[in-house]
């Protein structure tokens, strides 16, 4: 890696850090410890969605005509604001608009961040960046949700106020180290269809393959990710009698397995079509929730019910593992020169909307309607499957396995060495 490629990845672990700290505590912060009630509070995490849904579609264009820097430096300071603001708010008021400034900040950071290591990765080292990207973020979130657990004190509002400042003090910190990096002009992208670099929503929606990533995108987020928080939760409380501590468990086998996994299975995901990688993550999914299935509608013990769910949220993490140096790269592949940017935030976009409808969805279906719930959802994963393999018939060579292309071109360059050094 380069120097500006670690300052991006710095920058990835200390924004993962820093929303370690408070994600996890706001429901309890907004709803106890500010007094403001359950209804406040959801109408927080809403916000949350709505801020990022109202900004991504403008953080695109503004990526490609500005640059990704001075986005992710609005973006972070924009974040800072929110939580600290948030920290110090008492009224349901104040409480919400800075919700609303954290969202929108936090939001914007994920495209920008990913164009920058678009521009400084080349095909060759982009899944490799990617995938480091995905395991400090985790490692981020983990680490910062440990220490912000024994910081808080739900007696004590400045308890909180301490973790928000925190966060702020990472994000300003973040600015510090970003403001260092410079990145080089983004690379021209072989195979991408030629493009207008003027952000148009219009161009990216004629471009057919990034339309159907975008809904293989979609599937993929409001089956995995939106439900792991509601649906997923509510299912293992209500039918499998899971407590909330062996949710807390559950949760650490996913990010374990994420963290072990990653750079174990990026040999094997860097030898085979991106597209075939996605398939295979629905396939492994599609377990995933028979074994969910076992656990909260089986006729086995309570220890199996449990070890059961706990596996559910470790298949899970080996699937996002897989797909974390497959997807990004491939919606950078995808992007005509100069339009990473807009491809990037549009993804982000379709990930946030995924995010929204996934909870208010699985969330009811998981605490009532077992039986449904898991069959449907076992049903989204083998769609995931099919959308991968549509997806396939779409790419060239170059999008959908670049490793194999560098190959035969390398394979190309030996043989025509040997023939001139026979003619010599």
């Amino acid at each position: 890696m380069g120097a500006a490629m670690r300052r991006i990845h710095v920058g990835n672990a200390l924004s993962a850090f820093g929303l370690g700290f408070t994600v996890p505590y706001l429901y309890v912060y907004v709803a106890q410890v500010r007094g403001l009630g359950a209804m406040t509070a959801g109408l927080v995490l809403a916000v949350f969605a709505v801020a990022a849904l109202i900004v991504l579609p403008f953080a695109g264009r503004a990526i490609v005509r500005r640059g990704p820097l001075p986005v992710l430096l609005a973006a972070l300071v924009t974040a800072a604001i929110g939580a600290l603001s948030l920290g110090l708010s008492s009224g349901a008021a104040s409480v919400l608009l800075s919700a609303a400034a954290l969202g929108a900040g936090q939001a914007v950071m994920q495209p920008a961040l990913a164009t920058m290591i678009v521009d400084c990765s080349t095909m060759e080292t982009r899944s490799r960046a990617f995938a480091m990207q995905f395991f400090l973020q985790n490692l981020g979130l983990g680490v910062g949700g440990l220490i912000g657990g024994h910081l808080v004190d739900t007696t004590k509002a400045g308890s909180f106020t301490l973790l928000f400042s925190l966060e702020a003090v990472m994000f300003l910190l973040l600015v510090a180290v970003m403001a260092t990096v410079r990145t080089p002009r983004a690379p021209r992208i072989e195979g991408a269809p030629a493009q207008s670099a003027r952000g148009s929503w219009k161009e990216l929606l004629g471009n057919r393959a990034m339309v159907q990533l975008c809904v293989l995108g979609f599937v993929l987020f409001f089956a995995c990710y939106g439900q792991f928080e509601s649906g997923l939760s509510a299912y293992g409380v209500e039918a499998a009698g899971i407590s909330t501590s062996t949710l807390g468990t559950a949760l650490a086998a996913n990010t374990l397995v994420i963290v072990v996994a990653q750079f174990a299975v990026l040999r094997f995901v860097e030898r085979r079509k991106r597209t075939r990688v996605i398939a295979s993550v629905g396939l492994i999914w599609a377990v995933a929730w028979a074994v969910a299935a076992y656990a909260g509608l089986g006729n086995g013990s309570q220890a199996m019910a449990t070890a059961a769910f706990v596996s559910t949220y470790a298949l899970f993490g080996l699937g996002e593992a897989m797909l974390s140096p497959t997807l990004a790269p491939l919606v950078a592949d995808l992007a005509p020169a100069g339009m990473a940017g807009q491809y990037n935030s549009a993804f982000a976009l379709v990930k946030q909307l995924a995010l929204a409808v996934g909870p208010a969805v699985g969330g009811p279906m998981g605490a009532s309607l077992h039986g449904p719930y898991v069959v449907t959802f076992l049903l989204f994963s083998l769609g995931i499957t099919a959308l991968a393999v549509r997806l396939g018939r779409q790419l060239t060579d170059v999008q959908n396995h670049p490793s194999a292309v560098r190959s035969r071109v390398v394979a190309q360059g030996n043989a025509s060495a040997e023939q001139a050094a026979a003619h010599a």
